[in-house]
């Protein structure tokens, strides 16, 4: 059986022990994860989905997962909803109640909700991650991973001033090699002139496949997403 037939199993199938085991004995084994003392098999079924039941990238996975989290405690530091309660009450991010028609999770931002001179890149960062934990631990959207919309409309200079190449990094990791989520896509909607420049710092940073996956068009099934 290959990688995405086994994804297709649920998560107690006794198919899926062998790879569950074996990814938490290379897991316990690494030097790296020492401080992991969380390693349940619902966490580690994360991670091998992501990597179509392929241990030994759902180990480097799993190692760029932690690495990330430890190397940006400005973003990982504190996951608690209070810690940006003022900008969850905006409606600058949401998921959208439904998924899309290949079964993907959407996620929806709209950036002209956030103000900068209130809220940090990181703090605005942070959410999305609060979110992306919580989603996958869905197995429908471990199985069908997640699309990006980007509302860009009110994007300002005060935005911009806020990416640089450190966060630009941090933002691509999370996209590419360090999440265990699929990105199936992200779509850009309203998008000034002025964006591109960003855009081209966080670019380099991307896989090509990743690079394919982004697009000006959205799903007409999402429209409108409000």
């Amino acid at each position: 059986m290959n990688g995405p037939e086994l994804s297709e199993l649920p998560d107690d199938s006794p198919q899926l022990q062998p790879h569950v085991s074996e990814l938490r004995r290379r897991a316990l084994q690494a030097t790296q994860l020492t401080a992991v003392t969380a390693l349940s098999d619902g966490f580690l079924i994360k991670f091998l989905r992501a990597r179509d039941f392929d241990v030994e990238l759902s180990l480097k996975l799993l190692l760029n997962y932690q690495r990330w989290r430890q190397e940006s405690p400005e973003i990982s530091g504190c996951l608690s909803p209070s810690s940006v309660l003022g900008l969850l009450s905006t409606s600058y991010h949401s998921v959208l109640p439904q998924r899309d028609h290949a079964g993907s999770r959407v996620l929806l931002y709209r950036i002209g909700q956030w103000n900068p001179k209130d809220w940090s890149a990181f703090q605005v960062f942070r959410i999305s991650l609060m979110t992306s934990e919580i989603i996958s631990s869905e197995t429908q959207t471990q199985r069908r991973g997640i699309k990006a919309i980007f509302d860009l409309q009110g994007w300002s200079l005060g935005h911009a001033l806020q990416i640089n190449p450190s966060l630009a990094r941090k933002i691509s990791s999370v996209l590419s090699d360090s999440f265990p989520l699929k990105v199936r896509g992200i779509h850009l909607v309203n998008e000034p002139m002025f964006f591109r420049p960003v855009f081209a710092m966080i670019r380099p940073f991307l896989p090509d496949k990743i690079k394919q996956r982004r697009t000006g068009v959205v799903d007409p099934l999402l429209s409108p997403y409000s």
